[in-house]
């Protein structure tokens, strides 16, 4: 009778140990399976992704495409120089904002202890003041690099990432941008008085241990800033044109990125 009652007890031990093992295996190939599933998604959202950048414009003529393109660059650069090309644009706008020269920023809190801040502040204002009246003389330029660029350039651009019609813009019109603001830069800080207030402040400074040298070139200095700033704001006009429809304002535009 003992035997009798011991062999259903041991099968219900038997059991009772199997059951977490079981339900291990069971766990670890739904776990497998789920992972499988996930890292096939995965690829195929990043293979989509990469697919519809390179298939944009595929359906239409290089005529098509060259007018789309032209047609948002012009757009994105009209914007972006509108941005920072007007008062305050760039002395009111902390993500494109010109400071000081290093030098002259590392004595600023010394110009501080003498009674002299307000003449750092100056310049400060005078140098953005002089490349927002700048800045509109890049949108002739960007007019023309986008009148010469080839069937082949206007795809790599279409196709490349977000930014690449940024990326081709520096390459090919940094130079030229350069030889045309600053021209006008040099007048412009003496217009608005920037030579005047630098003078000042370096006589200022020249008291200070720290401000040993500041021969500064602040036309050099201003026009490379300022193309720091154009340039932010239009790859952000381009990354919108890409991803936003309304943001799409001619036919050719939408035709393109559609």
């Amino acid at each position: 009778m003992k035997h009798r009652l011991l062999i259903p007890a041991l099968a219900l031990l038997c059991g009772a140990a199997a059951t977490p093992v079981m339900a291990n295996d069971t766990l670890n190939a739904l776990s497998k399976k789920a992972l499988g599933t996930i890292a096939g998604t995965s690829s195929t959202s990043s293979s989509s992704s990469s697919s519809s950048s390179s298939t944009l414009g595929a359906s239409l003529s290089d005529s098509q495409i060259a007018t789309g393109l032209k047609d948002a660059l012009r757009v994105g650069t009209e914007k972006a120089v509108a941005t920072v090309g007007k008062p305050g644009g760039f002395l009111n706008d902390a993500a494109v904002h010109i400071p000081l020269p290093g030098p002259l920023a590392k004595v600023k809190s010394g110009l501080a202890m003498v009674g002299a801040s307000g003449l750092a502040d100056d310049l400060e204002q005078r140098l953005n003041k002089a490349a927002e009246t700048a800045a509109p003389k890049a949108a002739s330029i960007f007019g023309n690099a986008v009148s010469k660029m080839t069937i082949d350039d206007a795809r790599g651009v279409l196709s490349g990432p977000s930014d690449s019609a940024t990326q081709y813009f520096k390459r090919t019109t940094t130079p030229e941008l350069l030889s045309a603001l600053k021209p006008v830069i040099d007048s412009s800080l003496a217009d608005v008085g920037a030579v005047q207030s630098y003078n000042a402040l370096t006589a200022q400074a020249k008291s200070l241990p720290m401000a040993s040298s500041l021969n500064l070139d602040l036309n050099d200095y201003v026009a490379n800033k300022a193309l720091d700033g154009i340039f932010y704001y239009l790859a952000k006009q381009e990354a919108d044109i890409r991803a936003n429809p309304a943001a799409r304002t001619t036919d050719a535009i939408k035709a393109l990125f559609k």
